[in-house]
């Protein structure tokens, strides 16, 4: 399939992940995280927060100046492109924001029957925990500077920040359920803030499943 032809399903997923940054950005300034009652969230977003952060703060202050110089422009064209300019500095801003908030606010989930990986706003794989063997704490980078979900044979790395720190082993290859389609893997890596401390909380679910 060509560039082309791939087009409209482009267009409509970057739709969709710009209605989830938005949404995102709601319920962290409502407080309301995507955690449901009977789970227990895990957080990943230490490792983003900062440089996060800092794109937001530099933004800002981009547009401040752009619009400080461009006011103080006598020229016709300083005022044509002036107002597109703030509108572009602004939502640029507001995009950062819905990418801090996917972080906080959608983190892992863990349920007495599985985890739930998140990553931002749309990536996810759910493990179940009766297909876990036990878990290592190991780093592996995730090739690509944006790209969250990576699958390499028989791994499957669901990262923050193009790494993660926490490895599933799997009793066996396992097809799982990810935000991409099904994947068929025996081992699974996720970034976690404290991976030696949530082994030690996933550890006693997988014995009483045993």
């Amino acid at each position: 399939m060509t560039l082309l032809q791939r087009l409209p399903e482009l267009l409509w997923n970057a739709l969709l992940y710009e209605l989830s940054l938005y949404r995102s950005l709601a319920r962290w300034l409502a407080r309301r995280p995507d955690v449901p009652a009977a789970a227990t969230p895990i957080g990943y977003s230490q490792i983003v927060a900062p440089m996060l952060w800092l794109w937001i703060f530099g933004s800002t202050v981009e547009v401040i100046v752009v619009e400080v110089v461009l006011r103080h422009l006598e020229q016709p064209w300083a005022d044509a492109i002036r107002v597109p300019l703030l509108v572009l500095g602004i939502w640029g801003v507001v995009w950062m924001l819905g990418m801090l908030a996917s972080y906080r606010v959608r983190p892992h989930l863990l349920t007495d029957a599985e985890l739930h990986v998140r990553s931002g706003a749309r990536t996810w794989l759910t493990v179940p925990l009766a297909a876990v063997e036990g878990t290592r704490t190991v780093e592996h980078e995730v090739p690509g500077v944006i790209r969250s979900l990576h699958v390499d044979g028989a791994l499957a790395l669901v990262g923050a920040g193009s790494r993660t720190n926490l490895e599933l082993v799997l009793t066996r290859p396992t097809t799982l359920a990810t935000s991409k389609g099904e994947v068929l893997v025996s081992r699974v890596g996720i970034w976690v803030d404290d991976p030696r401390e949530i082994a030690a909380q996933i550890r006693p679910l997988l014995s009483a499943r045993r």
